[in-house]
């Protein structure tokens, strides 16, 4: 059995720099090198780790780290939260653009609409999003998408581009949102979240997911699944999203490792 953890965060793991926040949870375990955290993944069949980038320095951060492990492979995005710092600013954009081209660069993204926090403003956000939908058209990249609360903007705008492919990152959300999402064939990535969810709506919404489109992935170092609650997330604990969804959607974990595997193979090209 192979697993993919198709986001996680680990090109910080280890450093004094890199996206601020991530960074930040990286330096409370300390002697958890990026090195270990490739280790400990392998040693539970986690065989492929998609590192995926926030803004341009932990884009970089990413296509670095990636081109320097040979079963990681990176994205390129600009985060919500982030686009206030680039909205309007076109040399900056132009850097972005460049790494899409980059090797090992695989997607665009984690990009998106986030009216949850809301740390940038809503007409940045939408403006963002758009540049990085037109730019992952132009370089053929599917998209990682970050979406909450936000879906009633999101899908007129997704709409509006024809081509786009992709997966809606650590998918919380409704079973309206959940069909609208199989309708324009995008894949759905579940993470720890579905291990501690308390709603039995949201347990449904995880069982209703077609196979052939589920996708795991951890979001390390945030959101470790039950019963790590407590402690630092790292992408071997992508298995025990996949064993919790095989106990909880009734298919065998084989099955399961099977599925999600090819699929992020079709939607990145995680070619080994």
């Amino acid at each position: 059995m192979e697993f993919v953890d198709t986001h996680c965060h680990i090109q910080s793991a280890g450093l004094r720099f890199g996206e601020k926040v991530t960074s930040e949870l990286w330096a409370k375990a300390p002697k958890l090198t990026a090195e270990q955290i490739i280790t400990n993944a392998e040693t539970a069949n986690v065989t492929r780790l998609l590192c995926v980038g926030c803004d341009i320095a932990d884009s970089q951060l990413a296509i670095d780290f990636a081109q320097a492990h040979k079963y990681c492979w990176a994205s390129a995005g600009i985060h919500p939260h982030e686009a206030q710092h680039y909205a309007g600013n076109q040399k900056l954009l132009n850097t972005f653009a460049d790494l899409a081209t980059k090797p090992k660069v695989v997607a665009i993204g984690e990009c998106g609409l986030d009216y949850f926090y809301e740390h940038s403003p809503k007409e940045a956000q939408l403006k963002i999003l758009k540049f990085q939908l037109e730019l992952a058209l132009e370089a053929d990249l599917p998209l990682i998408f970050h979406v909450r609360e936000a879906f009633d903007d999101f899908w007129p705008i997704f709409d509006e581009y024809k081509g786009l492919r992709g997966v809606l990152h650590s998918f919380t959300d409704s079973k309206a949102n959940l069909e609208k999402a199989q309708e324009r064939d995008l894949y759905i990535g579940v993470n720890g979240i579905a291990t501690f969810a308390k709603n039995p709506e949201q347990s449904a919404v995880y069982k209703a997911i077609p196979l052939k489109r589920l996708v795991i992935e951890t979001d390390a170092p945030f959101l470790t699944p039950t019963p790590y609650r407590g402690t630092i997330n790292e992408p071997k604990y992508v298995r025990v999203v996949a064993e919790f969804l095989s106990n909880l959607r009734g298919e065998s974990l084989e099955q399961l490792a099977a599925a999600t595997t090819q699929n992020a193979i079709n939607l990145f090209g995680l070619e080994k």
